[in-house]
């Protein structure tokens, strides 16, 4: 049985792993709706950089950033630079994360959020598409629609609010590169955050 068990997970690892995002290749396309019922598309938005974050708010190391003020700060930077923010939720439904639109709508209010939109995923197709594996797991897409950053949000591995002050915050360096017409220096980096509780 043990043997089963294990062969199955190495099975969907494999399976994760081959159909996961490629740095410098294009970002896989998705057309999903957000919670407020609009249509979110990477066509809509080719000609602009893209950041997607993936998302638990029960996630102690997603309250590091958003007790802080860290994401809504950046979220607020990117989106006035032209940025789109697509935050995305692959909690399935029973499992930690998980939410209803409208729980989600009571979450940015009370959180103060600055993203473009919040995508509900509790199908994890989404989160499978881009092999996003933790929250936050951040990724980056430029202009012309190819994947440049995938990774951690910055160099400080852990739940403390106060590393925030003294982190290097990969997203930001990636959107300034970008909007420098410069090539990302960092394009991929290890994620750290809590597992993504995907749908079984």
């Amino acid at each position: 049985m043990l043997r089963v068990m294990v062969y199955f997970a190495l099975v969907m690892i494999t399976s994760y792993s081959a159909i996961a995002a490629e740095i410098g290749m294009p970002a896989p396309a998705f057309n999903v709706r957000d919670i407020t019922g609009k249509t979110q598309s990477l066509t809509r938005y080719r000609g602009k950089i893209v950041v997607l974050e993936w998302n638990n708010p029960g996630c102690p190391f997603v309250k590091k950033h958003y007790g802080s003020g860290n994401m809504q700060s950046l979220q607020q930077y990117a989106v006035s630079h032209g940025v789109i923010w697509l935050t995305i939720n692959s909690g399935a439904a029973g499992k930690q994360g998980y939410m209803t639109a409208n729980e989600a709508k009571t979450n940015l209010k009370e959180t103060g959020a600055h993203q473009t939109a919040y995508i509900l995923d509790p199908q994890g197709k989404l989160g499978m598409l881009y092999g996003a594996k933790t929250t936050p797991h951040m990724f980056v897409i430029d202009a012309k629609g190819n994947l440049v950053y995938a990774g951690a949000i910055d160099d400080k591995p852990t739940p403390d609010k106060e590393d925030v002050k003294t982190a290097r915050n990969y997203v930001r360096v990636a959107i300034d590169e970008l909007q420098e017409g410069k090539p990302v220096t960092t394009s991929q980096t290890h994620s750290y955050g809590c597992s993504i509780k995907y749908k079984d």
